[in-house]
């Protein structure tokens, strides 16, 4: 089985004000349609080609450049569609809740860590919430389709929420304010998704 484009939950108009129509119709179906295309390219004929996303992307250091990119690209959208939504926003409660107040003393100081993390990255990356391997949450930072999940990450972990910084998430409306965009996707943040992925991660 080919990889597959997933569908959106939502109509590509549905995160407006905060993120626009045209780009999301660009993002999702030109973007992220591209790094599919692609990772079908790079495993065609190979045995990987039916293997399970996730564990290509854990053992990325074995494969080409072309999977890794591509890969990455797959996997970090197809995460980043399903953290997003309408009428969402707010603020996370619950389990997930509990542990950002615990690991960095509260909602607000997680938003600051991320928005940094996201707006000091040079050139094209990501920034992250993952959970690590002892089960506590962190926030880091990855370089173009690079992830946490990947064997040849600084920081390993699950990552349960991404930003996306490459500028084809913000160009069209935001421009080079990048920072400003960092502060508005906050209005649009599914974080009952997010909670089911942090229930995942620690094995839930």
């Amino acid at each position: 089985m080919a990889f597959e484009l997933p569908a959106l939950a939502y109509a590509t108009d549905a995160l407006e004000p905060h993120i626009d129509k045209a780009t999301m119709e660009i993002h999702h179906g030109k973007h992220h349609q591209a790094y599919v295309t692609n990772l079908n390219k790079a495993l065609e004929g190979k045995p990987e080609a039916n293997a399970n996303l996730d564990d290509i992307i854990k053992n990325i250091s074995k494969y080409p450049a072309a999977v890794r990119n591509n890969g990455g690209g797959h996997y970090n959208h197809s995460l980043f569609w399903t953290v997003l939504g309408p009428n969402k926003g707010g603020e996370p409660t619950g389990d997930l809740a509990k542990a950002i107040n615990d690991t960095f003393g509260s909602f607000a100081d997680l938003k600051t860590k991320l928005q940094d993390a996201g707006a000091t990255r040079f050139g094209s990356g990501w920034a992250w919430l993952s959970v690590g391997a002892d089960g506590k949450l962190f926030v880091s930072s990855t370089a173009n389709q690079d992830n946490p999940l990947m064997d040849i990450a600084e920081q390993k972990g699950t990552p349960i929420f991404g930003i996306d910084v490459w500028e084809h998430a913000y160009y069209l409306k935001y421009q080079n304010k990048r920072p400003d965009y960092l502060a508005a996707i906050w209005n649009v943040v599914n974080w009952d998704a997010v909670a089911e992925r942090y229930k995942k991660a620690l094995g839930k």
